[in-house]
C-alpha cells in the first residue's frame, strides 16, 4: 500500500469512527443517544488509535494537514508530497463522512435540528466568537503538535534490553500515545469549538454534508468553515517553529 492510499484510508477510517459516536450521541433513537462528552471524546482517541495501526506502517499515519504541514516545516517530511498527503486526508474525510450518514441515515432523517445533524460532520463553536474560535483552534492545535513532536523525537526509539533503534513514528509503538494525547485535547480544550485540530477532519466530511444538504435539509455553514481550517494549520506552523526554538538550546 502506496502512502497516498494509507492516508485516504486512516482518514475514511478516522472519520467513520470519529463522527459515528457523535452521530450515535448526537441523533434521535440511537442507542447510545446523549450518552455525552466523555464518550465523544474516548471514541475520538480509540479512532486515532485504529487509524494510526492501518496507515502507520505505510505513510507515518499524519492523517490530518496540520500534522503534515508542521514536519514539513521541522524539515521533518519533504514539501513535494504535501499536496498530495492532504488530497488523501480530504478525500479519506470525505468518505468517512459519507459512510457515517449511510449507517445513520434512518436517525438523520429523525433528527430535527439542524445543529445536531451538522455536528456529526463538521465543527462549531459553542459560542460564536470568531477571533475566541480561531484561538482555541490555534491553542489546542500548537498544544497537540507540540507534544507529538515529543513523542516522536528522532522517529526512532532505543528498547532498554537492546542496543537497536525501533521506528515508531506516529505509528505502530506510537499509535498509543497519540491516541492518549487526542483524549486529553478533547477533555480539556476541546469544550469551545470541538477540537477540530485537523482541517480535514472538518472539510473533508463538511463537504459530504453540503452534498446531502437538500436531503438532510442542514447547512454545511461555510460561514465558520475557514476556523477549523486556518486555526490549526497557523497553530501546527508555530508549534514547529517553537519545538525548533527549544531544541535549540538543548
Amino acid at each position: 500500500m502506496n502512502a497516498y492510499l494509507a492516508e485516504f484510508l486512516g482518514t475514511a477510517i478516522l472519520i467513520l469512527f470519529g463522527n459515528g459516536v457523535v452521530a450515535n450521541v448526537c441523533l434521535k433513537q440511537t442507542k447510545g443517544n446523549s450518552s455525552g462528552w466523555i464518550v465523544i471524546t474516548t471514541a475520538w482517541a480509540f479512532a486515532v488509535f485504529v487509524a494510526v495501526v492501518i496507515a502507520g506502517p505505510y505513510s507515518g499515519a499524519h492523517l490530518n494537514p496540520a500534522v503534515t504541514i508542521a514536519f514539513a516545516v521541522k524539515g521533518a517530511f519533504s514539501w513535494a508530497d504535501v499536496p498530495l498527503y492532504i488530497l488523501a486526508q480530504i478525500a479519506g474525510g470525505f468518505i468517512g463522512g459519507l459512510l457515517v450518514f449511510l449507517s445513520y441515515k434512518d436517525h438523520f432523517y429523525t433528527t430535527e435540528e439542524e445543529g445536531l445533524k451538522r455536528a456529526c460532520f463538521c465543527t462549531e463553536p459553542a459560542i460564536r466568537q470568531y477571533s475566541s474560535n480561531f484561538l482555541s483552534e490555534f491553542l489546542a492545535t500548537f498544544a497537540f503538535i507540540f507534544i507529538i513532536f515529543y513523542l516522536v523525537g528522532s522517529g526512532e526509539i532505543v528498547l532498554p534490553q537492546t542496543t537497536e533503534a525501533t521506528p515508531i513514528g506516529l505509528g505502530s509503538l506510537g499509535a498509543l500515545p497519540v491516541s492518549f494525547l487526542v483524549w486529553a485535547v478533547g477533555l480539556s480544550l476541546g469544550g469551545t469549538t470541538g477540537y477540530a485540530i485537523n482541517p480535514a477532519r472538518d472539510f473533508g466530511p463538511r463537504l459530504t454534508l453540503a452534498l446531502l444538504s437538500n436531503k438532510l435539509k442542514t447547512s454545511p455553514d461555510w460561514q465558520y468553515a475557514w476556523v477549523p481550517i486556518v486555526g490549526p494549520i497557523v497553530g501546527a506552523i508555530c508549534a514547529a517553529l517553537f519545538y525548533q526554538l527549544v531544541m535549540s538550546f538543548h
